[in-house]
């Protein structure tokens, strides 16, 4: 007689280990628990049949595999966990004993976390890093933002500021609004970057656990930056000067070199033997159509970034106060232009509001007295357009005082039934664009179309006039065939025959209704989540549509009140 096997005991329920067996198995609390799991990047899972791992029962757990609670199992993290409890106990007694310089010889040997293994473990290369670069410059730049709490030290908020100007010291980015965009070698990196405004303590977040995450990323930047910072042939950490070891290098140790290195504004130094070369499209004597539209593309590309880089090449741009400083710095910096601000509002100014070579002053306020003649007085949006556009836009439209065009985002991609505002298409007209294809596909046009064939349908006579004056007709032609037979005979040029424009989309109707008929089974529930997509689609470009009609309506009419949706 065989072996019997017992159920529950292979398969899928040896595969999975609950949450509470694992915080056992490990010896760690919830708290702990969750912050080994950030930190090594394991997450629970769901399995396919919950009642077998459950072994029958129908309790909700959450769960974990079992090959990732082993793999935590050995991680030396958590001997630095029961370190610092048993530190905490230390210091709690000696406080508690009024043992003053004990406490501070204990605060001082605390035990320090270290997470390079970590990153080193989870990113083998630099590529992978890259690949997942944009959740930890997003939550470096939320924490920049940030003031001390409890749950927030105060060197955690000075640290992701450190790391975040060192990175945009580095990248040369394409601002899309407040979101950011990089190409770093091949890779696309898409990031946030809060207003500059204080952000208030919420309950709704557990900052417990965003702290955990941010502790990686700090460790993972550091590491990101100084390898990016090696590669373009620059000193790290960054410094002010000519050359690392000459006399005019001064390195970022007290507060005021430091705020000039975070104003965006100052050159940094490079390494002493360390010579590169500027990278060029190498063109080699290819064969056939399709290598040569390849060549053709990649050339393009390179002749639009070398645009993009000098398009504010030759301007003196002086920000007033109340402007966006760091990111408007950013921007221009990185298209060649030359940027300052007040000296007594922030460090790194290179010239003073007098100077009479200033080409452009940003300016957000609705007027401003004692206007320069010679100068350009424009709004912040006329800089993020321009990015955007990747050429320079006129400048009429975003004079102080004026009311600004809609900001567009480059994020959005037209395609065929979607809804295309009029300064879009007006924006292509200008880069020299063929919008031709776009207005015919584009959902406002159809949407008109219907919208005026609506119109004109309300506007034809009633069927019951149209039989009233055919019968006048007939009645008519009948008096004078009586009167001269021989107009029986007359040849009358034909009339045009009017489709029945409700009878034909009838036909299509059922047409349609017989081929969906026709789809199998198992393809049948695919095609309706399609079908339910463009009919949503369409539904909102009808909304658009009639609130845009609406908007234009009231302008028209002087009322400046702002249309809601429903």
């Amino acid at each position: 007689m065989g072996k019997i096997l017992k159920k529950y005991e292979r398969g899928e329920a040896t595969s999975y280990i609950s949450r509470q067996r694992a915080l056992r198995k490990l010896g760690l609390t919830l708290k702990d628990f969750r912050r080994l799991c950030i930190l090594k990047g394991i997450y629970p899972h769901e399995p396919k049949h919950k009642k077998r791992v459950n072994k029958g029962g129908n309790v909700t757990k959450t769960w974990y595999l079992v090959k990732d609670i082993c793999f935590l199992a050995h991680e030396p993290i958590i001997q630095k966990f029961r370190e610092y409890k048993v530190f905490l106990r230390r210091l709690r007694r000696a406080k508690l004993n009024g043992q003053i310089k004990d406490a501070k010889r204990i605060f001082y040997s605390r035990p320090v976390f270290k997470y390079d293994h970590i990153v080193k473990e989870r990113y083998p290369t630099f590529m992978d890093a890259l690949r997942d670069l944009d959740d930890a410059l997003c939550m470096c730049f939320l924490f920049s933002r940030l003031h001390r709490s409890k749950t927030v030290p105060s060197t955690m908020p000075h640290t992701c500021r450190r790391l975040t100007v060192e990175f945009m010291h580095y990248v040369f980015v394409s601002i899309k609004g407040i979101y950011f965009q990089a190409d770093i070698m091949g890779n696309s990196v898409t990031w946030i970057v809060p207003h500059d405004r204080c952000i208030e303590d919420t309950y709704e977040v557990d900052m417990s656990v965003m702290t955990s995450f941010i502790d990686f990323y700090m460790t993972m930047m550091g590491f990101v930056n100084f390898r990016l910072y090696r590669c373009i042939g620059l000193h790290y950490p960054p410094t002010i000067g000519k050359e690392v070891g000459s006399k005019q290098t001064v390195f970022s140790k007290n507060e005021g070199i430091r705020e000039k290195i975070y104003s965006l504004n100052e050159n940094l130094v490079k390494e002493a033997n360390d010579t590169l070369e500027e990278l060029s499209l190498d063109e080699f004597p290819v064969e056939g159509d399709e290598s040569d539209s390849v060549q053709k593309e990649l050339i393009e590309q390179m002749r639009s970034i070398e645009v993009l880089q000098n398009l504010f090449a030759g301007f003196k741009i002086f920000l007033n106060r109340e402007v966006p400083r760091e990111a408007l710095t950013f921007v221009i910096r990185c298209c060649g232009g030359e940027v300052s601000w007040d000296p007594i509002f922030e460090y790194g100014s290179k010239f003073s509001e007098n100077d009479e070579t200033i080409t452009h002053q940003v300016v957000d306020r609705p007027t401003i007295a004692n206007m320069i003649d010679n100068r350009i007085y424009i709004q912040p949006q006329w800089i993020f357009d321009c990015v955007n556009a990747r050429m320079l836009l006129p400048v009429e439209d975003y004079y102080v005082g004026v009311k600004l065009p809609p900001h567009l985002s480059p994020f959005t991609e037209e395609k065929e039934g979607d809804y295309v505002p009029i300064e879009k298409i007006k924006l292509l007209e200008y880069q020299g664009k063929d919008v031709s294809s776009l207005l015919e596909k584009s959902g406002n046009e159809k949407v008109n179309a219907s919208l005026q064939a609506r119109e004109s349908n309300n506007q034809q006579p009633s069927k019951r006039k149209e039989k009233k004056e055919s019968m006048k007709m007939r009645k008519a032609r009948k008096a004078e065939i009586a009167e001269n037979p021989l107009k029986a005979l007359e040849v009358k040029p034909g009339v045009v025959h009017k489709d029945n424009r409700q009878k034909k989309l009838a036909e299509e109707k059922e047409e349609l209704r017989l081929r969906e008929m026709m789809i199998a089974k198992k393809y049948r529930r695919a095609y309706q989540k399609i079908r339910f997509g463009q009919k949503r689609q369409a539904k909102e470009v009808r909304k658009l549509v009639k609130k845009r009609k609406t908007v234009e309506e009231a302008a028209a009419n002087g009322n400046s009140e702002v249309v809601r949706d429903d």
